[in-house]
């Protein structure tokens, strides 16, 4: 009779620890959301403790070529509607699981230490996201081209492989300026939003999440993905700098092939 309680015991034990086990997803995440995404997946741990969520961040266009390739990721969050789409054109993500989220704003930045530039003719060294991998580089380059500037610079850009790292390129005075998002200039004590250059006409930029279609962990993704539209996720990209997607735009922006 003792031996058999033990047993119950033991089994009782067992069950406990396979119901706490260890649930892991993986977000492949633009690099303008590093610091709003780091403390939303604080929030959400609160509630799912057992959930770790590993987190890839690079430029768009890198991490879109990384899934199309087969990297084991479970939820793409891109900077870039185009660079999202040819994820959903392989194929790798269904319409019904994307959701146009956040928006942002392009900025000059400039060090702080510095005095204000007010003409392109003040700068040797501009930085700007590699436009064909970077969205903050394709908008940059779009809102340059408007104002008939781009030839005229291109001698002086310094192209980087994110957002990110022309903030660093920025705060380290290794170039003059640099166009980055709104929200990475408000991460920085070292750099200034320069209001005298003025940013020209380029797409809407979108953020817009998606469930990968091969992901091996759905339900723990797609409760990921329903905390990332809640009221308390959006209030901590809003603190950041984003804002919330308009409801004028919705999941008729993703591609239909």
């Amino acid at each position: 009779m003792k031996s058999a309680k033990y047993l119950l015991i033991f089994m009782l034990f067992i069950m406990s620890g396979c119901s706490t086990e260890t649930e892991e997803i993986t977000v492949s995440a633009a690099a303008s959301l590093t610091d709003a995404l780091d403390e939303v997946i604080d929030v959400y741990n609160k509630d799912h403790p057992n959930v770790e969520i590993h987190v890839n961040l690079g430029g768009s266009g890198t991490l879109s070529q990384q899934i199309v390739q087969g990297a084991p990721v479970d939820l793409f969050f891109s900077a870039s509607l185009e660079m999202f789409n040819r994820v959903v054109e392989e194929g790798m993500i269904d319409k019904k699981d994307a959701i146009p989220l956040l928006s942002n704003q392009l900025v000059w930045i400039q060090s702080k230490d510095r005095a204000i530039i007010e003409s392109m003719e003040e700068m040797n060294k501009i930085a700007i996201g590699t436009p064909e991998t970077v969205p903050a580089g394709g908008y940059a380059k779009q809102a340059l081209t408007s104002q008939k500037l781009y030839d005229l610079v291109k001698d002086k850009l310094v192209f980087t492989k994110d957002v990110r790292q022309v903030l660093q390129y920025v705060e380290s005075e290794n170039v003059n300026a640099g166009i980055v998002y709104k929200t990475d200039a408000l991460q920085s004590e070292k750099v200034m939003v320069n209001e005298e250059l003025s940013i020209g006409e380029h797409d809407a930029i979108i953020y817009p999440v998606g469930i990968i279609n091969n992901s091996k962990e759905k339900d723990t993704t797609n409760s990921f993905l329903t905390f990332l539209q809640s009221n308390e996720a959006i209030k901590i990209f809003k603190e950041y700098g984003f804002n919330e997607i308009d409801g004028d735009i919705d999941g008729s922006i993703f591609s239909t092939n």
